[in-house]
């Protein structure tokens, strides 16, 4: 029992050690952006850099960590957008919106999600500039197509074909976003209200033809 016990406070510790570390890369990413290092983090933490690899193993591993704790807390938003009381034209922007507005709120954190290598000193390379940033982003994005296709499939009756187009459709208007929100996120073309709107207005067309399913406990899409 003792030791049952003692594997528990080891296990509750670990995790709210990582969860400590975390907080600290976040910190250093939102002041550095893609420039965050290792060493950056580890002093942040009060720790060396030893000990930040024994818990993440690389750099890749502390982008996954990271790049999921983001990408949780962004579906969470999407999903509550998706899900509010108001006519589907309104959610379709709403949920555009939560995308834009969560890019554009903490743009550095976005930047070393997407774009790691960006700032890097090509005359003083590091063995952290190897960082293959499509390895690593490919599978975010991969997971927020997959879930928005669920979510889809879950509230949209697009008839007896309706799973498969739920997942193209999922997977494509995660890769609009992306595209669409890197271009506005560097260049500012336009404002985000109109961004939305246009990109909603190219959504539409399907959408607006498309019936609800039961959902219980809330709306259609």
């Amino acid at each position: 029992m003792e030791t049952a016990r003692s594997s528990e406070r080891q296990r509750t510790a670990a995790e709210r050690r990582r969860r400590e570390l975390l907080e600290a890369a976040d910190r250093v990413v939102l002041r550095d952006g893609p420039q965050a290092s290792m060493n950056a983090i580890a002093a942040e933490a009060g720790i060396t850099k030893p000990i930040l690899y024994r818990h993440f193993g690389d750099k890749g591993g502390l982008y996954r960590a990271l790049a999921k704790r983001h990408t949780d807390a962004l579906l969470s938003a999407l999903r509550a957008a998706l899900d509010a009381p108001a006519e589907r034209r309104a959610r379709v922007e709403a949920t555009l919106d939560t995308y834009l507005a969560a890019i554009e709120a903490r743009p550095q954190v976005y930047r070393f999600l997407m774009h790691p290598s960006d700032g890097a000193d090509d005359a003083a390379p590091s063995p952290e500039q190897g960082f293959d940033v499509g390895r690593h982003s490919a599978p975010l994005l991969r997971r927020l197509g997959e879930e928005l296709g669920q979510v889809i499939v879950e509230r949209v009756d697009l008839g007896p074909d309706g799973e498969q187009m739920a997942r193209i459709w999922g997977h494509g208007i995660v890769g609009m976003m992306h595209a669409a929100g890197d271009w506005w996120l560097a260049d500012r073309p336009c404002s985000r209200e109109r961004l939305v709107s246009s990109l909603a207005d190219l959504l539409w067309g399907r959408l607006a033809e498309a019936g609800d399913r039961d959902v219980r406990g809330g709306p259609g899409f």
